[in-house]
């Protein structure tokens, strides 16, 4: 009787035979397996493929946020670069005094434009160690040629300053000393102006109109580089005397003088420039009764390498602010993905379900969904590394400045696109591993 009852029970359901822990082995629920990567961004794809135009629109916002990131740093290092270029071309050892400062901050009073040839003259009989001091008094005017017209920046100045800068004429001549102190009508254009206005035919000669005035040219500049409006290559230049006295109309209040825009100096060593600049500081401030502490400047003396310093640090910030506003929209188009992503786990609520009762984890869940959300990310952020990059090739074939695509600025745009992805796309895929299976199979 014992035998039988123990034969029953060995034949119950759930009683295992003889043999069967090799036949059955039990699960291991604390295994170290997973899923696999490659899989894991396989469904990711099928997974967008499946819902084209969503997953589009979802992208558009980073792609808009990296491409205009990337075209707009390109600007402002193509900025950046061609100001460097000019600064450095202009020359060594060169000192700039021009009216107005740059130290007063928003509120205050406008410095007096008050240099004139006066003070001009009391720098040259300072006796200073300089190569050349050549003044410059201009102005933007129409210059109509006979076939073409340019609206154009007309420089007033004296023959030094052709030498000071390395400015050399490709054809014709250069005025000199006799046509400034005549105020000839005569001008020397730059090349790209040169070529705006007669195009492939000869400059020299002819005669051009400038606020109303005839004006001969007689020489054109040879080629320097850059496309911008303060490149010599896009400026008139004709003797200061002229352009003061005919053109623009440069008398002072008092009539007694001329006013002047700027002045440049270059110095013989640049071992002398700071005590060249201290001395004309103390002779402007004397001249012009101002106080010796600098508090009243209404001028500016800095060297080369001081304006190529505080204009370099002023575009670099303007960079960085364009920078941070197109950022914005990275932000935005990462709130979009975080949308589109907690959609995506409602409608996918009993995929979530089906997939826990098979044996995924909450981890795998998590990662499926962070991995959608990161390839998003990522897709839109190439395609609009690509967009930013042929904005920029734009234009510079455009010839308004010379872009520069620079590699901080693509990984920097991809790696916050992508993190942008990662950051908005956790707390959809949290959601998603956070689901009770039993409640996401029975969710309508």
């Amino acid at each position: 009787m014992t035998t039988a009852v123990q034969e029953g029970l060995d034949a119950l359901p759930g009683s295992a035979p003889e043999g069967a822990e090799e036949l059955f082995a039990p699960l291991e629920s604390g295994g170290a397996g997973g899923l696999n990567l490659g899989e894991v961004m396989r469904v990711a794809l099928d997974s967008l493929a499946a819902n084209k135009t969503r997953s589009a629109l979802t992208m558009l916002g980073v792609i808009i946020g990296v491409a205009s990131v990337v075209a707009l740093l390109a600007l402002g290092n193509g900025a950046q670069a061609t100001i460097t270029q000019q600064i450095q071309g202009m020359g060594s050892n060169l000192i700039v005094v021009f009216p107005g400062t740059m130290n007063r901050g928003p509120g205050s009073e406008a410095a007096a434009q008050n240099l004139d040839m006066r003070d001009l003259q009391a720098i040259q009989d300072l006796g200073l160690p300089l190569a050349g001091i050549a003044p410059q008094f201009g102005d933007t005017a129409d210059i109509v040629a006979p076939a073409a017209d340019k609206f154009a920046s007309v420089v007033g100045t004296v023959p030094s300053y052709f030498s000071m800068l390395d400015l050399t004429a490709d054809s014709g001549s250069l005025f000199d000393d006799g046509d400034n102190r005549a105020g000839s009508a005569v001008a020397v254009l730059g090349a790209n102006l040169a070529r705006d206005l007669f195009g492939s035919g000869e400059a020299v000669g002819q005669t051009v109109r400038i606020s109303n005035q005839a004006v001969r040219i007689i020489g054109v500049l040879a080629p320097q580089g850059g496309t911008s409006s303060g490149s010599t290559d896009e400026q008139a230049f004709a003797p200061i005397s002229f352009v003061q006295g005919q053109l623009f109309g440069a008398r002072t209040p008092d009539g007694n003088s001329y006013r002047v825009g700027a002045m440049i100096l270059s110095a013989q060593n640049a071992r002398d420039i700071n005590a060249i600049e201290d001395r004309i500081a103390v002779l402007l401030r004397e001249r012009h009764h101002l106080k010796a502490d600098a508090s009243q400047d209404d001028f500016t003396v800095m060297s080369q390498a001081s304006l190529l310093g505080a204009l370099s640090t002023i575009t670099s910030l303007l960079t960085a602010f364009l920078g941070a506003i197109a950022g914005i929209s990275l932000v935005v188009g990462g709130i979009g993905i975080m949308n589109i992503m907690l959609v995506s786990v409602t409608e996918r609520t009993r995929e979530i379900g089906l997939r826990k009762a098979v044996g995924a984890r909450g981890g795998d869940i998590l990662l499926q969904f962070v991995v959608e959300a990161v390839v998003i990310s990522l897709m839109g952020g190439l395609i609009g590394l690509g967009f930013g990059a042929l904005i920029a090739m734009l234009v510079t074939l455009s010839g308004i400045l010379t872009t520069s695509v620079s590699a901080g600025s693509i990984v920097l745009a991809l790696g916050f696109s992508t993190a942008v992805g990662l950051f908005f796309g956790i707390y959809p895929a949290s959601r998603a591993a956070g689901l009770d299976p039993i409640d996401a199979l029975r969710y309508e």
